[in-house]
C-alpha cells in the first residue's frame, strides 16, 4: 500500500474505489491490489 498526499492519481486507475474508514481516505482496487493507497 503507497501513502501519499494526493489520491489523484490511484483513483483515476481502472477499477478504484474511494473509501473512507476512520477518519482516513483509502483507494482500494480489487482488479489490481497493487494500486491500494492511504492518504496523508
Amino acid at each position: 500500500m503507497k501513502v501519499r498526499a494526493s489520491l489523484k492519481s490511484l483513483k483515476e486507475k481502472p477499477g478504484s474505489i474511494v473509501v473512507r474508514r476512520r477518519g482516513k481516505v483509502y483507494v482500494i482496487n480489487k482488479k489490481n491490489p497493487r494500486w491500494k493507497g492511504r492518504q496523508g
